[in-house]
């Protein structure tokens, strides 16, 4: 089963770290994910840019509008992820677990989810067929 480990973090407790420990938090967590591609459970990973990067877009009484910035007001922000094969729950909590940043955020564990089979439309399928 596949599930996607979002890397959440505290800016304000990366700040807090002492010189050199986020290198060295950074080391240990190349090292895990060196683990477990070699292992095959480690399926895709990416750190994320900051937050201040982001760009959120709502879809509000037909109007699209965006603002600068994460997804909600939160101390914590989604800082990358990690795309794992495991072989349930409780696999995904342990190789989450080794990850260093539940100790300057937290690691949220999502199962992905099957999407289901597309319902066809008579205006879908006529847009296809022209193509």
């Amino acid at each position: 089963m596949k599930y996607l480990l979002l890397i959440n973090t505290d800016p304000a407790l990366l700040d807090a770290l002492p010189p050199g420990e986020y290198d060295a938090m950074m080391q240990e967590c190349l090292a895990h994910a060196a683990e477990l591609r070699e292992s095959g459970h480690l399926l895709a990973s990416q750190k994320l840019a900051g937050a201040e990067t982001a760009t959120t877009l709502r879809m509000r009484n037909g109007r699209l509008s965006t603002t600068d910035g994460p997804f909600a007001e939160t101390r914590e922000f989604v800082g990358g992820y990690n795309l794992i094969e495991a072989r349930d729950l409780n696999e995904a909590i342990r190789i989450a677990a080794r990850f260093p940043w539940t100790r300057t955020g937290s690691v949220e564990i999502r199962p992905l989810d099957e999407l289901p089979p597309l319902r066809s439309a008579p205006a879908a399928d006529a847009a296809l067929a022209q193509g």
